[in-house]
């Protein structure tokens, strides 16, 4: 079911959240030095592309096929490679510690898989590799009523909350975390004012 929306959704000729990187991850990524960077839910690729652009080696996983398409157009457009690979996170099964950063730019998952898909990721993830994440919060359910051009998901369950990161990334140095209400301009399905959590952690250079 989620597929096929994201496949209708990602056939259209336009780029559904347009071609620029979000603006949190353009202004945070740069802060790091290149390596290998995981994007889970990546679309139609304008944030893992962003970051091929400035010497990352990235590896998109996404569960629409019309969505690796648009992505490796863009991709090319930009000169860039992309390692893209469709499916269910859950089904993927990289190596531990392989990630020097792993990016999560409003990747909702299913509420009764996001704490165990966060884990999952912090596994890939290298100690001292770092997490960027952006994400509709639990009060953008507001906004989202309020004006349905903003977008982001009608549960409650898969929006987040500063409480459930701080859980779910415990022993993070967090360089930032916060609840923010910002001004969205991204492509079709972002416009207007929102509520959302801003997270950049690095994991633990050894366990805690």
């Amino acid at each position: 079911m989620q597929q096929q929306k994201w496949d209708e959704r990602y056939q259209a000729r336009a780029f559904a959240y347009g071609k620029a990187p979000n603006v949190f991850f353009e202004e945070w990524l740069p802060k790091f030095t290149p390596g290998k960077l995981l994007m889970p839910a990546d679309g139609e690729g304008r944030n893992g592309v962003f970051a091929a652009t400035l010497g990352w080696q990235v590896t998109s996983v996404d569960l629409s096929t019309a969505g690796q398409t648009k992505a490796l157009q863009l991709a090319g457009e930009q000169g860039v490679a992309l390692d893209y690979k469709v499916g269910d996170l859950g089904e993927f099964n990289f190596a531990k510690k392989t990630f020097d950063a792993i990016g999560l730019v409003y990747a909702h998952f299913d509420a009764d898989k996001k704490a165990v898909y966060h884990q999952q990721l912090a596994d890939y993830l290298k100690p001292g590799g770092v997490i960027l994440l952006e994400a509709f919060s639990k009060s953008h359910l507001h906004f989202s009523a309020l004006d349905p051009k903003v977008g982001g998901p009608k549960s409650k369950a898969m929006l987040y909350s500063t409480d459930e990161i701080t859980a779910d990334f415990q022993g993070y140095e967090m360089l930032k975390l916060a609840e923010e209400e910002i001004a969205l301009n991204e492509g079709l399905y972002h416009i207007g004012k929102g509520s959302v959590v801003r997270f950049v952690g690095r994991k633990p250079f050894k366990d805690v």
